[in-house]
């Protein structure tokens, strides 16, 4: 490979490191510093997990990452502690930029920092779009310690912003590169990658290794070491995954039926549109279930008050699209339904890796549909093996069609009258379920018009 091509010294990784651990292994063993080994367990994190103890001894050395690990598995502390480390030896500002591809992925990312690096105190700064420009300017202004953006707001403020440059910049993470490149940030991420010095350290963290990824990994890493924990597909080992076959029309009451069934667990649904989401959301608050939706048409605020009403286990049940597929880390889901069964297989397995996360057990169930056999038979070819079927009580879940087919009715009369409401305000900002009139309000709304009459 040329070394003119793209920044840096091209050049192969070394071989995958073997991904076998020993189970004894903590962070002082890897090198980490004994004020963050502290933070560590503060934050209940005992052992290492797999890809830390890949990343962490080799980035402490100084050398560029490309860290190849399933969802779930670590790679945000094995990036953030040998930062903090570095940072702790020298310290500056405008240290370290990480790239993610989503917003609230950014948000959690910060968190971990802020967590890990409470007692050095670092500071951290969220620069993603949704939110108001010039506060994010005035936080930059502070130069923070460790920069956390999305690559389309950040290029926006080198451009615009006035005084702010990354220079100085030490260490560039880009975390889910894979999906940073397919939401075509390309363009961005090579703006970004000829302003920073050439002369960092680099860390390249990604699900899959796509050619897009191998690209930019030619182009930003200089001679690295490749940390891959799972080199296919697989989804981890606790989860425990069915499938359910059932006619399309009765989706709704199967899906009432398993939340009753599985009761006193967290859930995460997922559904293919946002308007699906909502719909499913306004059905299940209508039966009384406190469900509470996520998805791309809602504003920052909101789909952060959903995500952290949910994380506070203030709901039960979130609703989302595959917005929330990569990268949120919720301790507490418990089961994942596939509502909606993804059309790319490998969606599947970022879906179902929201629970059995960190050595916890989980259970996935996936809707299939007379329309989906196709995509459910891509899915087992991808993950190589046969999914059971969730044991089911069918006469059970026709006794729930009634009440269902009301709550149906409800969810689009009120999905009707907060399009309504948006047209009339022009705004998109009355998109939580939180706020719906629900079933109360309208059957009290008739009782007050039969009162009249």
């Amino acid at each position: 490979m040329a070394a003119g091509d793209g920044e840096g010294q091209a050049a192969e990784p070394e071989a995958a490191v073997e991904p076998e651990v020993e189970e004894s292994r903590s962070f002082k063993d890897l090198g980490v510093t004994d004020v963050l080994c502290e933070a560590c367990d503060q934050l209940g994190w005992k052992v290492p997990t797999k890809i830390q103890v890949e990343a962490i001894p080799v980035a402490l050395q100084g050398r560029d990452i490309i860290g190849l690990a399933e969802t779930g598995s670590g790679k945000t502390g094995a990036f953030a502690l040998p930062i903090l480390q570095a940072l702790l030896e020298t310290p500056q500002r405008l240290f370290a930029l990480v790239l993610t591809p989503t917003r609230e992925l950014a948000f959690q990312i910060s968190e971990q920092f802020e967590a890990l690096g409470s007692s050095i105190g670092v500071h951290t700064t969220v620069i993603v779009g949704g939110i108001d420009s010039m506060s994010q300017s005035l936080a930059l202004a502070k130069k923070p310690h460790v920069i956390i953006a999305t690559p389309g707001r950040l290029v926006d403020h080198l451009e615009n912003t006035k005084g702010f440059n990354l220079r100085a910049l030490k260490f560039l993470v880009m975390d889910e590169a894979d999906r940073i490149l397919n939401m075509d940030f390309e363009t961005e991420v090579d703006k970004i990658l000829k302003v920073i010095p050439r002369d960092r350290k680099t860390f390249l963290f990604s699900a899959t290794m796509t050619k897009k990824v191998q690209k930019l990994q030619r182009a930003a890493l200089k001679n690295p070491v490749k940390c891959a924990v799972s080199s296919k597909y697989q989804t981890v080992e606790k989860l425990q995954q069915y499938y359910i076959f059932i006619p399309s029309k009765f989706k709704d009451s199967y899906l009432v039926y398993i939340l009753n069934e599985l009761a006193g667990n967290s859930f995460m649904i997922f559904c293919s549109t946002c308007n699906n989401t909502q719909r499913t959301a306004l059905l299940l608050r209508n039966l009384g279930f406190t469900a509470i939706p996520l998805h791309g048409q809602m504003s920052q605020n909101k789909r952060l008050g959903s995500l952290n009403k949910f994380k506070a286990k203030a709901r039960s049940i979130l609703l989302a699209t595959d917005v929330a597929s990569r990268g949120l880390d919720i301790p507490h889901v418990d089961v994942v339904i596939n509502f909606d069964i993804p059309t790319h297989s490998k969606d599947y397995i970022h879906r179902v890796g929201r629970t059995a996360r960190a050595g916890r057990s989980g259970k996935s169930i996936t809707f299939v549909t007379q329309y989906d056999v196709e995509l459910f038979q891509r899915i087992e070819h991808l993950i190589g093996k046969k999914l059971p079927a969730f044991p089911m009580q069918e006469e059970e879940v026709m006794m729930l069609t009634e009440r269902v087919a009301e709550a149906q009715r409800f969810a689009r009369m009120e999905l009707r009258e907060q399009g309504e409401k948006k047209r009339s305000r022009n705004d998109n900002d009355d998109d939580d379920t939180e706020e719906a009139l629900g079933v109360r309000n309208k059957v009290a709304g008739g009782k007050k018009k039969r009162r009249k009459a």
